[in-house]
Parts: C-alpha cells; structure tokens; sequence
C-alpha cells in the first residue's frame, strides 16, 4: 500500500500504481485531499493508471482523525461512541462513513481501532479508543466493522495485539508491551476477536514488542511470526489480509520492508517517502487480495451528494448529543440561568495535533461560537495549547470583567493546568470542559462543574451549548476511568 505527495495523477504516480507489486494506494488528507470532488477524481485517476482494481484506504476514524477530508461528515470519535454505550448507533455512524468514503473512490478504511483504554497516560490513544472495558470496545468494534462493510469498505481492526498498555507512541520508538498471555487473551485479544467474528476483511498489526510471545524485546510483532502465524491466524483464526503499520514508523527502525512477509503479513503500509523501496513480493496474499477485489467491486458507489448530506449531519449531531457527559455539578451551576446581559467569556486552546495520527489542528476554535448562539454575550479568548504566564495574566484579567467562564481543556498539561488554578482563585462560576479525553479531570481535582465533549467538531460544541444552557439533558457516561 503506497503513497505519495500530490493531489492528482502525474507521471511519476502514473508509474508507481502501475508496478504489479503495488495493491493499493494510502490517502493522507495533509498530502492528498482537497475536496469531495478532487477526491473522488483522484481516486478514479488512479485506478486508471493502474489499469487493474486497487485497494484505496484512508484513516477515517472519527474525532480527532478525520483523513477523507472536511467535506465528509464530521463524526465523533469512538471514546464519543462509547460514552453512548449505543452498539446501534455506533453501528449507524459507521454505515454512514464508509457510503462517504465509497462515493469518494476510496474502498478501505484503516478502523475501527480495537485497542482497549487501558492506560490513561497512554501517548498515542486516548479519543481514538472506545473505552477501558473490554467487553464495550469489542461490542463497538463488531458494530462499526459490520457498519463500514454493509456500505462495501473493508474494516481494519489495529492495532494488534493491542496499544492500550503504550508509554510511548511508536510513530517515535518501540513500545514494549510486558503482559502475559493471560492478559493478553483476558483483555488486549477480546475486541480483536469481536472483530474477527464480525468478518473484519483486514486486520493491522502495530510495531508492538511482546516479549510473552515473541521471546525478546527488541523485535516488533510486525516481524514476528509467531504473532502474525500463531497468534493472528492459528489461535485467532483471521483469514484476511494482514497489514503493517506504516514501515516509516520509529517502531519499525532497523528491520527491511521485506521482513513482515517474511513473517506472514500480507500488505505493507508505505509512506509517501518509500516509494522506491519496494521489495520484491512474494505472492502470499494473492488469493485473499482477489477475494478482497472481487467483494469490493461487489457493491456500487454512491453519489457524492452523500458525503456531508443532512441524514448523516444529523446522526452527528445525535452522538454529539448524546455522548456528552456531565461528570460533575457539585455547585449546581448548570444548567445556566443568565440575564441577558451577563456576560460569560469562553476560553479554549488553539487545536493542535498532539499525535501524527491526529488532524485537530485543521479544526477552528469553535466554542464562543456554540456558546455565543445560546447567549449573545459571550467572549471569546482562543490561548496557546500551553499558555504561557503572558496568556494566563491576560486571561484572568479578562474573566475579571466577566460574570462566567466557560473553559476547554484539551489534553491539559503544566500551562492549561495553570491557568485553570488561576480562575478558580476568582471565585467566580466556572464551567471547565474536557474537549478531548475525561483525564484532564485528574489534573485539577478541586474543578466542581466539569463536563465531557470527548471532541472539538461543531456538533459536540453545538451540544456542550444547548446542555449549559438546559436545553438538553446530558445522557453519556464515561467510558474511562478518571485516575483518583
């Protein structure tokens, strides 16, 4: 699975999907999307260059990885998902992306990710996973792979065996996974069989060491054939296509492209800068990839009128909805009452990307804007993701001349921390929002009204609004566990 850098078909992209060695193409949205129909376009172009059927997958996740682009519906992600408890509704949203990405050219989608929340500090999961217990993330994992397939894109369950129990993010250097069998199969290996057992068409396996299974500590599973023979198809029995990780990955530094077939993987995940590096490929997958051709070519492609259509802006706005999670109101501020001259000033951190798997920071601050619908006097003040004692001055001089704030907090570190302890000082009613994972809780414990949006897209702030000011009733229950 190749990629490249461009938004259309050139000579050079022309010759790379030609090479027989070449199953599919990767889309990243930073390198390849523009719009619905440049997509569409671009997707067509390169199955005829190709002259033959080609895989075409995206990370289309949901929440804070949305790699098809910002035409397409802007769903919450899969902690959103869980908080919902819903396996119907997860089931739904999933149905509704995969007709987006099909009536874009694209026919694989690299999620839902299985990956249990298992360890809050985790650096590369939080949002992306649907929860801590096993048995709610395999419920969702099963729905969403059924939801993606009925609309013709085949799922990818990753990352396996599982990233949960990560304390470094492997797009920078291996995580070693040091769990058991027992484990393993009690917690990491339950959504993956769920996934299985759903018909998932392609699971990913991460750059994970797992000494318990492959006897050391330096060599990922993604070259191990005791995880991608023993464990991915003789103990789990998963009879589609195996594919890496991205081979560009830290995790992956020091072995050959040509090691995970080797080992039993099917497909390898290339980055746009390892076009010339293919290996010569065995035809191991041959079988399985013209099975996964032929079911693909199976199912029409919709219109492009589907892809941010009102039915599904409105199944958005359900999870959004729904999902939105009040952990506490020990004051009992909300929902709010204000006179129509009060003035509240809502704070929120500039979005960034926190991860390589993240397209955050292609969203705009948005919540004044929610708030400001429900209450037209409302300020806005968007600050650094970590303020600087500057910010947080100007901040506090600001709440001064104010009767309410409303803060976001995305994944709060030493600065965001800060400048929550300095508005507490005020006295003045204070609403804190985690815009992203429920643990910036843990962080400033002494916070009394504290909500979950578990994203930063319109419909979770549309809700986050309508909720402050009781025009909703907050229905999510956390799907994590808030250290302390």
């Amino acid at each position: 699975m190749v990629a490249f850098r461009g938004t259309e078909v050139t000579a050079a992209v022309r010759e790379l999907v030609a090479d027989p060695r070449v199953a599919g193409v990767t889309l990243y949205r930073s390198l390849n999307v523009e719009s619905a129909e440049q997509t569409r376009r671009l997707t067509d172009d390169l199955v005829a260059a190709a002259g033959r059927p080609l895989l075409i997958g995206v990370d289309q996740e949901g929440g804070q990885l949305l790699g098809a682009g910002a035409d397409t519906t802007p769903f919450a992600g899969n902690m959103a998902l869980g908080a919902t408890g819903d396996a119907e509704l997860a089931r739904a949203v999933a149905q509704a992306m995969g007709s987006e990405l099909r009536a874009l050219g694209i026919n694989v989608d690299y999620g839902p990710v299985a990956d249990v929340a298992s360890r809050p500090g985790n650096p590369s999961l939080g949002i992306r996973a649907f929860g801590e217990a096993p048995a709610l993330v395999a419920e969702m994992t099963a729905a969403m792979v059924r939801g993606l397939q009925a609309s013709g894109v085949a799922a990818t369950i990753k990352h396996f065996p599982g990233k949960g129990e990560a304390v470094v993010d492997p797009h920078y250097e291996l995580p070693v996974l040091d769990l058991d069998r027992a484990r393993l199969d009690a917690l990491e290996f339950v959504p993956f069989r769920a996934g299985i057992d759903a018909g998932a068409r392609l699971l990913m396996v991460g750059h994970y060491g797992l000494p318990a299974v492959i006897g050391d500590r330096i060599t990922p599973s993604s070259v191990s054939p005791a995880v991608l023979g023993g464990l991915i198809r003789d103990e789990l029995g998963f009879d589609g296509l195996i594919l890496t990780d991205a081979l560009d990955m830290g995790g992956f530094r020091g072995f050959a492209p040509d090691e995970p077939l080797q080992a039993g993987a099917d497909l390898l995940l290339y980055g746009p800068a390892q076009a010339g590096l293919l290996p010569d490929r065995p035809l191991l997958a041959a079988d399985r990839l013209v099975q996964l051709q032929a079911w693909v070519a199976s199912f029409s492609q919709p219109s492009l009128e589907v892809v941010g259509c009102p039915d599904h802006r409105r199944l958005a706005e359900e999870l959004a909805r729904r999902s939105l999670t009040q952990v506490r109101n020990d004051e009992g501020l909300l929902p709010l009452r204000l006179p129509a001259d009060a003035r509240l000033l809502a704070i929120m951190p500039q979005p960034v990307d926190l991860t390589p798997a993240d397209t955050s920071s292609l969203v705009a601050p948005g919540l004044a804007a929610a708030l400001r619908d429900r209450h037209r006097a409302t300020s806005e003040l968007v600050v650094d993701h970590q303020p600087n004692e500057r910010q947080i001055a100007q901040a506090v001089e600001r709440a001064q001349d104010h009767d309410v704030v409303v803060l976001g907090t995305i994944d709060a570190g030493d600065g965001q921390v800060a400048l929550v302890a300095e508005l507490q000082k005020l006295e003045k009613p204070l609403v804190v929002v985690a815009l992203r994972t429920p643990y910036d809780l843990a962080r400033f414990p002494t916070v009394r009204t504290y909500l979950c949006t578990y994203g930063i897209h319109p419909p979770s702030l549309r809700a986050l609004a309508g909720a402050i000011f009781g025009d909703l009733k907050m229905t999510g229950r956390l799907p994590v566990t808030i250290p302390a």
